[in-house]
């Protein structure tokens, strides 16, 4: 079992209550239908597992989860908080809208939270530092004036999504970047990702354009969304019946056009439908992973990159990160084994 997440190459954590599957601190498990996921307590994206891997896990899990007292539940899904602090998440025969709310409206209402912790916390430090300037005499107040400049030179200057192409390139993008990413319909039929750096637009088909393009949704969509935001987007797959069709209709057509009338930028798409598109881009690949072909996904999972809107927080540096990992680690806990 892969131990780190394929969204965000983060760690999946361990537990010491499921003998038959020790990966993950929340798991998700269907078993009408075999399957397990391990979802990621950084940026809560399902990571499912492989299939020789799960039938046991999953029989544990229903025993577990029928055993515990710390539990709500619906008809159709429940969750359970076991004493180590593991996480089960039971999917019974849910609707889509109910399934989405469990799945996709933790990942989405925490990026709006996050979002809204990050802008403001930096604009009450840029704020700070201004104010500060000018009562010392170190700033005039024609550079207070020019403050909201400063923030966003900030907020355009960072680097939201890191790719890696088929040939091992790498492609930092920024939030500019980012405004000029389009999907098309492809002369074979499927889908073509266009991505902007600089004035340039380099042109992906195939499976390496849907790969990359289930990298950069989540960059776009980095500000999550409220629940009526994510029953709108799951409204909007459900019309069509299927997310497969969701996507045909989303990259065909003259719609989403810019102001010189050119189709199929992402970011003149509604608000809901960005939020589909990155829903329907995860079933599909999920529902290649359940036909056996988790081979398609090694790249993905191996080379994940650090989605650092979602993922990280942008405001401390790698090296906290890595220390406040390396003394968790070595907590009373893990000396005391």
């Amino acid at each position: 079992m892969y131990r780190t997440c394929m969204f965000c190459n983060r760690p999946l954590g361990l537990n010491q209550v499921v003998e038959e599957f020790p990966i993950g601190r929340r798991l998700a498990f269907d078993s009408a239908r075999g399957r397990l996921w391990v979802v990621c307590k950084r940026c809560e994206r399902w990571n499912l597992t492989p299939i020789e891997e799960r039938w046991e896990a999953v029989e544990a899990c229903e025993r577990l989860f029928r055993d515990t007292r710390i539990r709500v539940s619906t008809e159709n899904v429940g969750l359970a908080k076991l004493g180590e602090g593991l996480e089960l998440v039971r999917i019974g025969a849910p609707l889509r809208k109910e399934f989405a709310a469990w799945r996709y409206g933790d990942q989405f209402g925490r990026r709006r939270k996050k979002a809204l912790l990050i802008g403001g916390g930096a604009l009450v430090a840029l704020g700070g530092v201004v104010v500060g300037g000018v009562a010392t005499g170190v700033l005039s107040g024609a550079l207070l004036a020019q403050s909201g400049n400063f923030w966003n030179l900030w907020a355009n200057g960072r680097n939201i999504v890191t790719l890696r192409t088929d040939d091992d390139r790498v492609i930092r993008l920024k939030n500019m970047d980012l405004l000029g990413t389009r999907v098309r319909n492809a002369e074979d039929g499927g889908l073509a990702l266009g991505i902007r750096k600089g004035k340039g637009t380099e042109w992906f088909g195939g499976e390496e354009a849907r790969r990359l393009v289930g990298v950069v949704m989540p960059g776009i969509n980095r500000a999550g969304g409220k629940q009526d935001m994510v029953a709108t987007a799951v409204t909007q797959i459900e019309t069509f019946g299927h997310p497969d069709r969701f996507l045909e209709d989303v990259v065909r057509g003259d719609r989403f056009t810019d102001k010189r009338g050119v189709p199929g930028y992402v970011n003149k798409m509604p608000a809901p439908t960005k939020l589909a598109l990155e829903m329907a881009l995860h079933e599909e690949q999920e529902r290649r992973a359940l036909e056996g072909e988790l081979w398609r996904l090694r790249r993905a999972w191996e080379e994940a990159e650090e989605i650092a809107a979602i993922s990280d927080n942008l405001l401390l540096p790698e090296s906290a990160e890595d220390f406040i990992e390396r003394h968790r680690e070595d907590g009373p806990a893990a000396t005391s084994s």
